[in-house]
């Protein structure tokens, strides 16, 4: 059962697959976490005057109405499709990556393993809180000193960024000398930082097409995990120097792996309180 946010990351890669759409089929119980999570997160941005409170105030009205009585779209039970692809999950014995510079040329781990690198890239949409607490603890965890990659580290919101810190993974990035970039897009985006020229690079970002990144650069898509362990090695392990690594995660990972829910912090459950929404809008939206 996936996560709402793990069903963001899926969707903004199809986007790289050539995909005109996207539509994840998920239960309601994700989608409820989520939208409940997100009431007291918009709440708390009136409360600290972000963007246009009563189109604020709109949608939280409009995410209660549905929680009242939650129904999803579904597909029609004899809907056609040009092509029905089946994965078998635990067929899948290795991290897969997407080699340089082309987002559809997947490779297996042990393809181009050993591969020497010099730069890492941790964020973009891509990513998620516990992308960023799993690679804080492998680099906690390594034992070399100075990492012999340069290391880009950029959560995708100020939130993330804030809560990591208050945790922290940012004191971590810090002392193995972490480049900790603005929280948002970053190297992704192609015009704001970039990498050396020719630099052998692995990021977390959706596309790794020729001289996105840096000019000249070789760009290997993959997981923060890997991308964290890359960074430590200065190269990309082999399968098992990756499973070796990802034991020490894997022993926490109910803890790593949890998401940001606003409504179960206090500072955003305090601010979410004080806020009162309008009774036109409540009006305005109760027979939609």
């Amino acid at each position: 059962q996936l996560k709402c946010e793990q069903a963001f990351e899926l969707s903004d890669a199809s986007a790289e697959r050539s995909a005109a759409g996207c539509t994840i089929k998920l239960d309601k119980e994700p989608i409820i976490e989520y939208l409940e999570s997100n009431i007291v997160m918009l709440k708390w941005m009136i409360s600290e005057g972000y963007g246009d409170e009563r189109t604020i105030s709109r949608r939280i009205v409009a995410m209660e109405k549905w929680l009242e009585n939650p129904q999803l779209m579904e597909a029609d039970p004899n809907a056609e499709y040009a092509a029905v692809i089946d994965i078998d999950m635990n067929e899948i014995t290795e991290p897969i990556l997407c080699a340089p510079n082309d987002p559809d040329d997947a490779r297996l781990l042990s393809e181009v393993q050993d591969t020497k690198i010099d730069e890492v890239f941790i964020g973009s949409c891509m990513t998620n809180i516990g992308h960023f607490r799993a690679a804080g603890k492998l680099l906690q965890n390594n034992s070399q000193g100075a990492l012999p990659t340069r290391l880009w580290v950029a959560p995708p919101t100020k939130m993330d960024a804030a809560q990591l810190t208050a945790e922290g993974y940012y004191s971590i990035y810090g002392t193995v000398g972490a480049r900790t970039e603005m929280p948002g897009c970053s190297l992704c985006m192609g015009n704001q930082a970039r990498v050396a020229d020719k630099a052998n690079v692995v990021s977390t970002s959706t596309r790794n097409f020729p001289n996105r990144l840096g000019k000249g650069a070789d760009v290997f898509l993959a997981s923060a995990e890997l991308a964290a362990i890359a960074s430590i090695m200065g190269k990309l392990p082999t399968p098992e120097e990756y499973l070796e690594a990802m034991s020490f995660v894997n022993t926490t990972a109910a803890d790593t792996y949890r998401y940001l829910n606003f409504d179960e912090l206090p500072d955003f459950i305090k601010a979410a309180d004080t806020v009162n929404i309008a009774e036109d809008i409540k009006a305005d939206l109760k027979n939609l």
